[in-house]
Parts: structure tokens; sequence; C-alpha cells
């Protein structure tokens, strides 16, 4: 057996998807036939059906597209590019602690953990229904199969941490924010920042555009008029983790890096 990390678009997903438009072709072929033998009235309800199933198949191609570049296992294994990247800014001394908000599968918790083996990595999810093949039981499986022992998962808020202020050495979040519904993202990150001691480093990703996020880069630099040592703002989809075409193509406009010391 091997890690199973999922996929960030169900499979359960790109089923409906495609008996959705199995459906609609149906019900288009079958309108087609009986306007013939009607009046001219039914030629518009054929036609828009018709658009239907073509937008339907479109969504269907588009799921299925980005569901084999987001694979871990497939050719391109952008999830993996992702997750490791962002763990690579995450470096603890013996004995240090990290949290990993909203950790999934426990895919970023697990790569963290691997390259901080003399360190704990706590990794909190809700677990919601939206993505139900994701669960503790997973991302204990799959530290199991990577040979990890230093993680630990629970159930988690990350828009209230159950953890005292100053906990942990590091934090990390890959996708997780910008699913949340808030009027203000922003506040979510400090009630990330909350639990990090001073001096501890933190690296999240996510699609934090302005209309998710407000204006990140005035953000940033209220963190370090607050006395943070270093923030920095990284666009990654530039080159670091996918092009600017490979972002729109996979609805990941706007992903940046926070990364930085508290």
């Amino acid at each position: 057996m091997s890690a199973n990390y999922k996929n960030w678009i169900p499979n359960g997903m790109v089923t409906g998807f495609i008996a959705g438009t199995a459906v609609l072709a149906g019900t288009t072929a079958a309108a087609a036939v009986f306007g013939k033998k009607q009046s001219k009235a039914y030629k518009p309800v054929t036609a828009a059906l018709a658009v239907g199933t073509a937008a339907m198949s479109a969504a269907t191609l588009w799921l299925k597209i980005c569901r084999e570049r987001y694979s871990y296992t497939g050719t391109r294994q952008l999830s993996r590019q992702i997750v490791e990247g962002t763990a690579e800014y995450v470096e603890l001394a013996q004995g240090g602690l990290c949290l990993d908000v909203g950790c999934g599968s426990g895919a970023l918790t697990i790569a963290v953990a691997k390259r901080n083996p003399q360190a704990k990595i706590i990794g909190i999810d809700r677990w919601g229904k939206e993505y139900a093949s994701f669960s503790k039981e997973l991302c204990e499986s799959n530290a199991s199969e990577e040979g990890v022992t230093n993680t630990e998962f629970m159930q988690g808020d990350a828009v209230k941490l159950d953890f005292p202020d100053e906990t942990f050495d590091a934090v990390t979040s890959n996708y997780v924010y910008h699913n949340i519904p808030s009027r203000n993202r922003q506040d979510i990150l400090r009630e990330t920042f909350r639990v990090l001691k001073k001096g501890g480093t933190f690296a999240i990703h996510d699609i934090m555009s302005k209309s998710k996020y407000g204006d990140m880069q005035k953000f940033a630099d209220e963190l370090k008029s607050e006395g943070f040592e270093s923030v920095e703002l990284i666009d990654t989809t530039k080159g670091k983790f996918m092009s600017p075409t490979e972002a729109a193509l996979m609805a990941l406009s706007g992903s940046k890096l926070l990364v930085g010391k508290k």
C-alpha cells in the first residue's frame, strides 16, 4: 500500500457531472425528436437544452483535466509540488511544535514532519461533508504509510483555534481559508498568528486575491509595523508552482505564499 492523499476534486463530483451530461444529452435528443412533430415553439427549448448539454460537457472535461493535473499519481502532480514547496519554508529546532491548519488528507502535515523529524507536527481540520473522503483516520493512515511518527491529527476550527496564545513554533496552511465563508479572511490569518510564538515562522498558501482577502500587501505591511521580524508575499503563479496560464486554467489565479517570522 501507499499513502492516499486523495484529490482536491472529488471523484464523486466528476461522476456527477458525467451523469448530468448524459441526462441532458438524452433530454436534448428526446426534445429534438418530439419537436419535429410539434410546432416551431419547441425549437427554442431544444436549442436551450443543446446549449446546456454543451456547457455541462465542457465543465465535465475541465474537471477531469484538473483532477488529473492535481493527482499525486498523475503526470503533472501539481498538488505534490505545492505541498512540498510550502513545506520547504518550515525548519524547526529539536522539540519544536508546528500547527497545520486545515490538514485535509494530511499531505502538508506529513511533508513538514518528514523534513523535521526532530519536531512534532499537529494537523487540524473539521473534515466537513463537502470532502467526505477526507478524515482523521485517513491522515493517520497516510502518516503510517509514509513511516512518519511525529504527527498528530485532531478536530479543529480555523476560525477559533483551541490553543493558547503563542503555543507553536511554526504554523502552516495550504488552500484552506478561501473556502471558509468570512467577511474578513485577514481575521482568520490573525487567529492563526495568535497561536504562533514570537520568533516563530509561518508559511500559508492560498488564493489570496483581493476579492477573497482584500489588500494583502497592505496586510503584510501592517504585520511588519506591528513587530513581525519578516513578512513576504510570494506570487506562486509566476513560475514558482505554476504558470499564469495554468493558474487560470485550474482556477488558482491569485495564489500566494505568505511567509515570514513573527
